[in-house]
């Protein structure tokens, strides 16, 4: 079974996301991801992002550099068809955790 992970945004919102089995064939639709370190007392998001398509992986570029800066991370996603949920939930997530990478 997949992992998950519940994240609150700064309006209170809770949004669960799942851990990207990268081997498995991703699904070509929108989607919301966010880059983390995951430890036992809970995960931290370094980058949030949004996509058009999962399988185009356009997050591996960010996943890439989350390894080079952070060491072990992981990109888990939580599937989204319209764009403006997914954007209105990316700004969510960023105000709330206001992950390092997503800075200015």
């Amino acid at each position: 079974m997949t992992r998950q992970i519940d994240f609150a945004g700064k309006s209170g919102s809770v949004y669960r996301y799942s851990a990207l089995e990268e081997e498995r064939t991703l699904p070509p639709v929108g989607a919301n991801y966010v880059i983390a370190q995951v430890t036992p007392k809970g995960a931290s998001i370094l980058f949030a992002g949004e996509t058009e398509c999962l399988s185009a992986r356009d997050w591996q570029a960010a996943l890439d550099e989350a390894h080079a800066r952070y060491g072990e991370t992981e990109v888990l996603t939580r599937l989204n068809v319209r764009s403006a949920v997914r954007k209105a939930e990316r700004e969510d997530l960023i105000e709330e955790h206001c992950p390092p990478m997503n800075a200015g």
